[in-house]
């Protein structure tokens, strides 16, 4: 593995992606409703920076489009 933090962070989010897609998958075909929760819950989310990069509606839509994605791909 790189010493490179950059791509250390890369990879890391990487992988946290794949394995929050499969959780929430995985809750949504057992309980309906969390898709439908987790998007309610959008109002709240933000982007913490404090500088000019700060950009709320960036990160819900990241946010929206990772909720679209579970529920698309379902559980296989």
């Amino acid at each position: 593995m790189t010493g490179d933090t950059a791509t250390q962070a890369r990879q890391r989010e990487i992988a946290t992606e794949h394995l929050l897609f499969k959780l929430m998958e995985y809750v949504e075909d057992r309980h309906s409703g969390l898709l439908d929760f987790m998007e309610r819950s959008l109002d709240h989310l933000g982007d913490p920076a404090a500088d000019e990069t700060k950009d709320d509606e960036a990160v819900r839509t990241i946010a929206r489009k990772m909720i679209a994605g579970a529920r698309k791909q379902g559980v296989a």
